[in-house]
């Protein structure tokens, strides 16, 4: 078994790799606007808004339905 040292450099993902990362798997939810007005903006891994929903529960509900695993953005 070879010994590796602790300060071997990894290679690091590059923006577009991380941004790439995840894209068929997940979709992130973000909430918008003033309280009592606010929307759930619906967005790829990549950032690209997908749409939006007024509740976060129907935000989650439209991304499950497209076979996608939500996650939030805070």
């Amino acid at each position: 078994m070879a010994h590796t040292p602790q300060n071997t450099p990894r290679p690091l993902l590059s923006k577009t790799d991380f941004a790439r990362w995840g894209v068929p798997e997940v979709a992130f939810v973000k909430r918008i606007g003033a309280e009592g007005a606010a929307t759930w903006s619906i967005h790829a891994a990549d950032g690209t808004q997908m749409g939006s929903a007024p509740s976060r529960d129907l935000a989650f509900a439209a991304i499950r339905q497209h076979e996608l695993e939500p996650l939030s953005v805070h």
